[in-house]
C-alpha cells in the first residue's frame, strides 16, 4: 500500500496545442508551464473533487468526494459497498479532478494514479487529521455533514483510498491565456 508520493519534484511541460494567448496581453507570448507549488496550493485548497472510477463493464463512474492531500498522496473514502469501492476492487485506476467551473479564471486540476485501500493505522491516523485540519467543522462539529468520519474509518465503515498521482494535468485560464501542464511523477 503507497503511504507516500514522490520526494522530488514532478516534471512539468507545457502542451502548445492547447496553451496560447486567445486575446493578446503584455507578456502573454510568454505563456509557461503551471508550477507545481501552484498545483499544490489548488489541491490543498479545493474543498469538492470528482473521482472518476470504471465500472467492471467499461462504464465510467464520476462522483464527488472530499479529499485531503498529505505527504504526496490525494487521499479520498467512500463506503465498502458504494460503486466507488466495487469499481476500485475490479480496477484501481482512477482520476481526481478539481477547480472552477468558469471559462476565464482558474486552475482545473486532474490527479491520475492507482486507488489503494489505507490499511495502516498510523498513516489512517495522519490522514485522518489532515481531513480534520482541511475541513474543520464540516468533521469535527457534531452538527457537521462529515462528523464522526475518522471513527468510521477506524472501523471500517468508511474506506480510505490513497492515491499516489502517476502523473497530473492543470488547465489554466486567467484573462485570456489558457495553460496545458502535464506533471510526470
Amino acid at each position: 500500500m503507497p503511504t507516500q508520493g514522490s520526494a522530488q519534484q514532478p516534471t512539468a511541460e507545457l502542451d502548445a496545442r492547447y496553451s496560447s494567448a486567445l486575446n493578446p496581453l503584455p507578456g502573454a507570448a510568454d505563456v509557461t508551464a503551471t508550477e507545481w507549488a501552484e498545483a499544490l496550493r489548488q489541491l490543498r485548497a479545493a474543498e469538492i473533487f470528482w473521482a472518476s472510477t470504471v465500472r467492471p463493464d467499461g462504464r465510467l463512474h464520476v462522483t464527488p468526494v472530499i479529499a485531503a492531500w498529505h505527504d504526496g498522496v490525494l487521499y479520498f473514502s467512500t463506503g465498502p459497498g458504494e460503486q466507488k469501492a466495487r469499481n476500485l476492487a475490479h480496477n484501481a485506476h482512477c482520476a481526481l479532478t478539481t477547480g472552477e467551473n468558469s471559462l476565464t479564471r482558474g486552475l482545473d486540476l486532474v490527479i491520475e494514479g492507482q486507488a489503494e485501500p489505507v490499511t495502516d493505522p498510523a498513516v489512517l491516523e495522519e490522514v485522518i487529521t489532515a481531513h480534520e485540519t482541511k475541513y474543520g467543522a464540516h468533521i469535527t462539529s457534531p452538527e457537521g455533514t462529515f462528523h464522526g468520519i475518522g471513527d468510521s474509518f477506524r472501523k471500517g465503515d468508511a474506506m480510505l483510498f490513497a492515491v499516489v498521482p502517476t502523473v497530473a494535468y492543470g488547465f489554466g485560464r486567467d484573462n485570456g491565456v489558457y495553460t496545458h501542464t502535464r506533471w510526470t511523477f
